[in-house]
């Protein structure tokens, strides 16, 4: 039989046991809410105090650059001077050029891609042929016209050419794959060499 010295030693050791349960209980519980304290307050850091990102902060270098547009007649290329940011890798630098020229003219001249073509991206072989990627707005919005496709294709070749010397020769993409025609008037199976004789005669040219 359990005597009232043994009674009080278990009824104690209980309580002790209920109040280590609870202890543990309330650790769990108040080491939680701080993980929630703690991950709030990081989001909320993040949100008010986004990480800087160093590359944006430098202040990229421009140089002139040569983009050709139509004439008013839309009979010959015309160049126009534009700042556009200078990038040591070819394949960059001629994505801001094609930039540029979609960008449109600021003098006047007649632009040679409707609003809406946008560019995806552009590669550039060891052969030194530029492979320009546009959205599926090059055909979707073009006009058409073996006169208008020329002007694209030539604007495209030469202002690329112009200003990137490791670029000899331009093939015309649309959302990564081989374009046939922009328009069914002139082909663009094959990459484009610049042609000078598409440029205006010398009176022609703007100052």
């Amino acid at each position: 039989m359990t005597s009232k010295k043994q009674r009080r030693a278990e009824e104690a050791k209980g309580r002790k046991k209920k109040k280590s349960t609870r202890i543990l209980y309330f650790s769990i519980i108040l080491g939680g809410i701080v993980a929630l304290l703690v991950f709030f307050f990081v989001i909320l850091f993040n949100a008010l105090f986004p990480p800087v990102d160093m590359d944006s902060l430098k202040k990229k270098e421009k140089q002139i650059a040569i983009i050709y547009f139509s004439d008013p007649q839309e009979r010959f290329l015309m160049p126009e001077k534009r700042y556009v940011i200078k990038e040591e890798d070819p394949a960059m630098q001629a994505r801001e050029i094609v930039k540029a020229l979609l960008e449109g003219s600021k003098e006047g001249l007649v632009n040679t891609f409707p609003a809406g073509v946008t560019i995806r991206d552009v590669k550039v072989d060891d052969g030194g042929t530029a492979y320009v990627n546009f959205n599926k707005n090059l055909i979707k919005l073009h006009p058409g016209g073996s006169t208008a496709e020329m002007a694209s294709i030539y604007s495209l070749t030469n202002s690329i050419t112009e200003n990137v010397p490791e670029v000899k020769k331009v093939k015309i993409l649309m959302e990564g794959k081989e374009l046939l025609s922009i328009k069914g008037h002139i082909s663009t199976k094959n990459a484009f060499r610049p042609d000078p004789e598409l440029f205006a005669p010398a009176q022609e040219k703007r100052s």
